[in-house]
């Protein structure tokens, strides 16, 4: 039979595993004497700083509420509302209507303009103005003996007996060659144009359809009309050198009286034509 290993390296074998064996068991028996039970752990400085942010996420304070400015209505600008009717007359070729707006007393003919809104037409009781396409009535409204009352003037040649609506203030004076009018009277009757027709009456003076003048049918004894110079059956001819051969011209000048400081108005009485001189102040 033959031997795998020599007997010599066998035994060398054995005797180096007795020795690895032994070493273990020195290293055992110094580790449960001496060495700690937990090992060491290594670890590494870093210079680095650690970085954070602070979120405050419920604020301690609740933020101070932003009061808002009130919102106030502005009225509209141009309202038909600021316009007040006064007056109307209405005739076949013109309408006349007298109005207060911001104060002041404004005479207008169809196709004026106030306040943005333009005159189309007028009723017994109401005008219409017409602005961006849309209409307005307004009404006549005239508060004299009750308050509150409606009142229109149309073209009539028959004289009116009411009672004038309120005392016209301011007088005329007569300087020999003219008469001197207070303007006041003129701001009483461009806002009472019915008591024109209260204390004067007029009628049409036609040859054939033209229209040739206007004619005095009545004077009311007393009134300030009494005072101008003239008297029934005189036909007025012209104002200030404009003839008065239509309703629009007539109301063109009265429209304009306010703002003239002398009158010239030419009649005819019988058969002279004569002129009247009158001085506005």
């Amino acid at each position: 039979m033959k031997h795998l290993f020599k007997p010599s390296t066998f035994k060398w074998i054995l005797t180096l595993l007795i020795l690895l064996v032994l070493i273990k068991l020195v290293w055992f028996a110094v580790e449960m004497k001496w060495l700690p039970a937990s090992g060491v752990e290594h670890t590494q400085e870093s210079g680095g700083k650690s970085l954070y942010y602070r979120v405050k996420l419920t604020p301690n304070e609740a933020p101070a509420p932003v009061k808002k400015a009130p919102v106030q209505s502005k009225r509209p600008a141009g309202s038909i509302r600021d316009i007040t009717l006064l007056a109307i007359y209405n005739a076949s070729d013109a309408t006349v209507i007298t109005v207060s707006y911001k104060g002041k007393t404004k005479v207008l003919s169809k196709g004026d303009e106030i306040n943005g809104f333009v005159l189309e037409g007028a009723g017994s009781t109401y005008a219409t103005f017409s602005k961006n396409a849309k209409t307005y009535k307004v009404d006549l409204v005239k508060g004299k003996h009750n308050g509150k009352g409606r009142n229109s003037i149309q073209n009539s040649n028959v004289p009116s007996v009411s009672i004038p609506s309120g005392k016209a203030e301011g007088e005329i004076t007569d300087a020999g060659d003219h008469k001197i009018i207070d303007r006041t009277l003129l701001d009483h009757y461009a806002k009472n144009m019915d008591d024109i027709y209260k204390n004067i009456g007029i009628a049409e003076v036609r040859d054939g359809r033209n229209l040739k003048g206007f004619k005095i049918t009545f004077v009311r004894k007393g009134s300030p009309f009494a005072k101008l110079g003239v008297k029934r059956d005189d036909i007025i001819k012209s104002i200030n050198g404009q003839e008065i051969n239509s309703y629009n011209a007539a109301f063109n000048m009265y429209k304009n009286i306010q703002n003239v400081e002398n009158v010239t108005l030419v009649i005819q009485r019988g058969k002279e034509e004569m002129e009247l001189e009158y001085e506005i102040n």
